[in-house]
């Protein structure tokens, strides 16, 4: 890990631990990553294929509040609502990059020790 071992960022009360929680969030880290572009909710809802509405809107209200997306109100009719990255939510398009190449890399892998895992848990069961 980059962040230096100071202690504070293990304690319950760090306040980067909520910042994580929704980072790692696998809903925000798959909205921003349709955000590469601006979007509308219901474009952002048919690409998250399993998403229900009322996830995808407590995700979007966070991701506001937090600073990595910004909502638009579109002067249309009826009215419409985009959706699209900050500079901040830009800055982290390039880890969350190299995150989901790494999980691409390993899910073989990964599917190979969650069987193994079962596999053993099941015979300890028997």
């Amino acid at each position: 890990m980059a962040a230096p071992d100071t202690g504070t960022v293990y304690r319950a009360d760090c306040p980067s631990r909520p910042i994580l929680d929704q980072i790692a969030d696998k809903w925000s880290m798959m909205a921003m990553a349709v955000l590469a572009e601006p979007r509308r909710f219901n474009d952002i809802k048919r690409r998250l294929e399993g998403v229900t509405q009322r996830v995808l809107t407590q995700t979007l209200r966070r991701l506001e509040r937090n600073g990595m997306i910004v909502r638009r109100v579109l002067p249309t009719s009826p009215v419409g609502v985009e959706y699209s990255l900050t500079p901040l939510g830009e800055s982290l398009r390039e880890p969350f990059g190299r995150l989901y190449d790494w999980t691409v890399a390993h899910t073989g892998e990964i599917h190979e020790s969650q069987q193994r895992y079962d596999k053993r848990l099941r015979a300890e069961e028997s």
